[in-house]
């Protein structure tokens, strides 16, 4: 079944030979938080952006783990009759960006025509998988269980949103508490990072450009990226959620990338 999507801009002659844009978001988010870049890019390119299971208007769509993510992602743009395509993805939408470029069949693979990355994290080592799925499975829980602005206001405390000042945070919980408890707990338990392959290595290995992009406050994904040997673009002053601290900067930066690719 296609998950929930919107397009912007048009498919008119001048556009016919550049990929669409196909965005996907992270954890607790929908396709709207692309919002601002879309305003930026859909100008010069076609963009879709994607509401994953268990979030947005695709909120009770309920998945078992990456594959079938995977598959509801290209029957979407099997929907939308998409061809070639750039898929862009933040942190969880990252994360399944890669193992879709990855593990996809050859015919998917042929029509994608780039990457660009934020904040998304290539797969740990085995010895370290049982102790975050046990993390997440709590994370979960609370989730599934009590008042979403009470887990969010405990959520956006975690190290990786460190660079977030308290008003941010505060609009993020606000932002996010519409969202569905039980399909976000769903959604987290059937994509843990625990359950993710090691990808940097398949990444590398893509016969197409691969961006990652992360904002220089972002401490952890910036090493993370680093150390991968992609291609990286790091926005000064952003954290973790680049596009939305900075949506202009983020824009330019994927107009930058798709540059290379005519």
């Amino acid at each position: 079944m296609p998950l929930y999507s919107e397009t912007y801009g048009h498919k008119n002659t001048t556009e016919m030979d550049r990929p669409v844009l196909v965005f996907l978001h992270g954890l607790l988010g929908s396709g709207r938080d692309w919002r601002q870049v879309v305003n930026c890019l859909s100008a010069s390119y076609y963009c879709l952006t994607i509401d994953l299971p268990g979030h947005g208007h695709s909120q009770l769509l309920a998945p078992s783990d990456f594959e079938q993510v995977n598959q509801q992602i290209q029957q979407t743009l099997h929907h939308r009759n998409v061809r070639s395509y750039v898929l862009v993805g933040y942190s969880l939408g990252a994360r399944l960006a890669m193992y879709h470029a990855c593990c996809s069949g050859s015919e998917n693979q042929a029509n994608l025509a780039g990457l660009v990355l934020e904040g998304g994290h290539f797969g740990l080592p085995q010895s370290e998988c049982a102790a975050r799925f046990a993390n997440d499975q709590k994370w979960a829980q609370r989730f599934a269980s009590e008042p979403l602005p009470q887990v969010l206001a405990d959520w956006y405390q975690q190290p990786v949103f460190s660079s977030l000042n308290h008003d941010q945070r505060q609009s993020l919980i606000w932002k996010r508490s519409d969202n569905l408890g039980s399909g976000i707990a769903r959604m987290l338990l059937a994509t843990s990072l625990a359950k993710q392959p090691e990808l940097q290595q398949k990444v590398g290995n893509l016969s197409f450009p691969v961006r990652y992009i992360c904002g220089e406050n972002d401490n952890k994904f910036k090493c993370l990226a680093e150390n991968s040997g992609l291609e990286l673009t790091v926005i000064p002053t952003a954290g973790h959620n680049v596009h939305v601290e900075l949506p202009h900067e983020f824009s330019m930066a994927v107009t930058h990338f798709l540059d290379r690719l005519e």
